[in-house]
């Protein structure tokens, strides 16, 4: 069983975030021929190691912009929007975790080498991506371990409190509206901030933290959310934990209405080699925004352990 840390956001070790020049842009084709925008940013070379990051549901590529500040700096960060999010249409008909898994490994053989590994991270339905894929021949070739931040396998609408009723028949019927449902979210005003902080931050994200998730969520289409939110009303992937055979660090918010701490520690049981659970207390569901210095050391831990291989470029 991994250690189990109940800790503060405290500062990594790290170099303080500088100016990042434009990053390498392609479009990689995946099934159902979708195309996702595909960003890579930092500085290549035999010795850099490789990150892949995978968003959540509502958000996009900018998500990532507080932990491309830090890693960016001497790490090689490749980022896309998952289908029908940012810059990538939706592909009608696919929003399933096997969709999601197709595209990661589409993105990791894009942008990796043969044989090349590099490090996954994923936040929310990010880190379900990843989960989906596991035992997938991309993963086991290119995946030397993973952070999952934020997010769980089964069980979405029965646990989250993001609606303030007891448990029970009532409380699943509206969390399961809440994530299906078609109606636009509507302008950015002082409330719609003000909901979306209560849905996804805990109490100490500050109010240039609160804006900015509003924004991102609020610029997602409401045709691609609802359809990805009715695949977390029914998810359920948790027999796939036993194929995800790589070291698996874990971050969660304590104070997380999404997806509450119960989802940390069953992910932390189910997998077959956890090195770690970081909980935090004050932080709720955008622990990469509210704890990115947590996130970002957590990172570079695990790619510590990489060896220098390839020059991070698909031959």
């Amino acid at each position: 069983m991994a250690d189990v840390t109940a800790a503060h956001s405290e500062p990594a070790s790290h170099p303080g975030p500088v100016a990042r020049p434009c990053p390498a842009t392609r479009t990689v084709v995946s099934t159902g021929g979708a195309r996702l925008h595909t960003e890579i940013h930092g500085p290549s070379g035999a010795e850099v190691p490789t990150v892949v990051l995978a968003h959540g549901w509502t958000c996009n590529t900018t998500f990532w912009r507080p932990v491309l500040d830090l890693l960016a700096v001497d790490h090689r960060v490749v980022v896309y929007d998952q289908r029908g999010h940012g810059r990538s249409p939706a592909a009608p008909g696919t929003y399933t975790p096997e969709a999601l898994a197709d595209d990661l490994c589409a993105v990791l053989r894009a942008t990796l080498a043969p044989g090349q590994r590099a490090v996954l991270g994923g936040h929310s339905m990010g880190a379900m991506t990843i989960v989906a894929a596991a035992g997938r021949p991309e993963l086991r070739e290119h995946a030397a371990a993973a952070l999952l931040c934020s997010t769980g396998t089964d069980r979405l609408t029965d646990e989250s409190t993001v609606v303030p009723l007891r448990p029970g028949r009532a409380r699943r019927r509206a969390q399961r509206l809440f994530l299906t449902t078609r109606l636009p979210y509507g302008p950015v005003t002082p409330l719609a901030r003000r909901v979306v902080a209560y849905v996804t931050m805990g109490p100490g994200a500050s109010p240039a933290q609160r804006a900015e998730i509003a924004r991102i969520v609020h610029a997602c289409p409401r045709r691609p959310r609802a359809g990805w939110g009715r695949m977390m009303a029914g998810l359920d992937v948790t027999e796939r934990l036993a194929r995800l055979e790589l070291p698996v660090a874990v971050v969660h918010g304590g104070a997380d209405r999404l997806t509450p701490a119960v989802h940390a520690h069953r992910l932390v049981a189910r997998l077959p080699d956890p090195v770690g659970l970081t909980l935090l207390p004050a932080v709720g569901h955008m622990t990469p925004h509210e704890a990115t210095d947590t996130v970002v050391g957590t990172l570079r831990e695990l790619t510590s352990r990489l060896p220098a291989a390839g020059d991070g470029t698909p031959a």
